[in-house]
Order: structure tokens, then C-alpha cells, then sequence
């Protein structure tokens, strides 16, 4: 019987390209700072999110529930930074991996929503961890996270190679 490759290869070539970069991990500092940029963004724009930040291991280094946030919201915004983290890419390229790759839904700590963002260092040779962002619309979440992580001066993408 014929053994068909688990990834896509689109997800194939993320994977292998960000497994070719170190990772460190992310520091409270880093994540509180990730956090008080998606409050300031909310804040602009009159949303209510739930953000996690998490270290490279899947562990969470901050929480927060902002004042309009569902519990549900909390616990899907600490998935998606724990799908982010333990994959190293994005939710939403989990989401084009699953419709191209049999199974790969179902795969462990695979989140198939936008809003769960990769964290790299300012000068993107080290991923350091990743953040979710859940509680309104997805492109919302990923905006949120996005800026968060632009606010910490972090970047969302290894750096170019040459």
C-alpha cells in the first residue's frame, strides 16, 4: 500500500523553512508588551479580544481577557498561540494545509482559524514563541495579534535569507 506524504507542499515548504531557524524564548517583557499593543488597537477600534502570548514550547508566558471577552474566546486565542508555537507558522496557513492535506486537521495542536501568529526576533533569526488573538472576526484576531507583535518591535516572519 502506498504511503502518501502528510503535508501539502505549501505547508511542507513552511515548515521546512522555519525549522532551519533557531528558536529562544520569549520573554515576559516581550509579551506583556505584545499584550499592551492589541489592548491599544482594541481600544482604537472598539473591539474586545482575548490575547495569549506563548513561548516556543507551548507554554504561556501572558494572558489577558480584555473586558468584553468571552471565556470561549480565552481559550481559543491560548490554542491558537499554542498551534502557532508548537508548529512555528501561522493559524491561517494551518487552515490552507488542511484542505490540501488529508488528516492534517486533525493533526495534535492544529488550529484551522486565523489568529494564531508566529513571534520572531526583531532581527527574525530566532522564533521566540507565538501569540492568539480570538473574539471577533478573524481578520480582526489576526490584526490584533499583528499588531502586538509590531508594537513589541518583534516580526511576524523569519528574516529574508540571502
Amino acid at each position: 500500500m502506498p504511503c502518501e506524504p502528510f503535508f501539502s507542499s505549501a505547508l511542507a515548504s513552511s515548515v521546512v523553512a522555519h525549522a532551519q531557524i533557531p528558536s529562544q524564548r520569549i520573554n515576559a517583557s516581550s509579551a506583556q508588551a505584545i499584550i499592551a499593543g492589541c489592548a491599544a488597537r482594541e481600544a482604537a477600534a472598539n473591539q474586545s479580544h482575548s490575547v495569549a502570548v506563548m513561548d516556543t514550547g507551548g507554554h504561556l508566558v501572558a494572558l489577558v481577557r480584555m473586558d468584553r471577552s468571552s471565556v470561549g474566546a480565552t481559550e481559543f486565542a491560548i490554542d491558537k498561540a499554542r498551534a502557532s508555537a508548537t508548529w512555528g507558522f501561522a493559524t491561517v496557513g494551518m487552515e490552507e494545509g488542511a484542505r490540501g492535506t488529508p488528516g492534517f486537521a486533525n493533526a495534535p495542536y492544529v488550529v484551522t482559524v486565523p489568529g494564531g501568529v508566529p513571534v520572531f526576533s526583531a532581527d527574525g533569526t530566532a522564533r521566540l514563541g507565538a501569540v492568539g488573538a480570538s473574539g471577533e472576526a478573524p481578520a480582526d484576531d489576526i490584526a490584533c495579534a499583528m499588531a502586538g507583535i509590531e508594537a513589541a518591535g518583534l516580526r511576524s516572519a523569519p528574516a529574508p535569507r540571502p
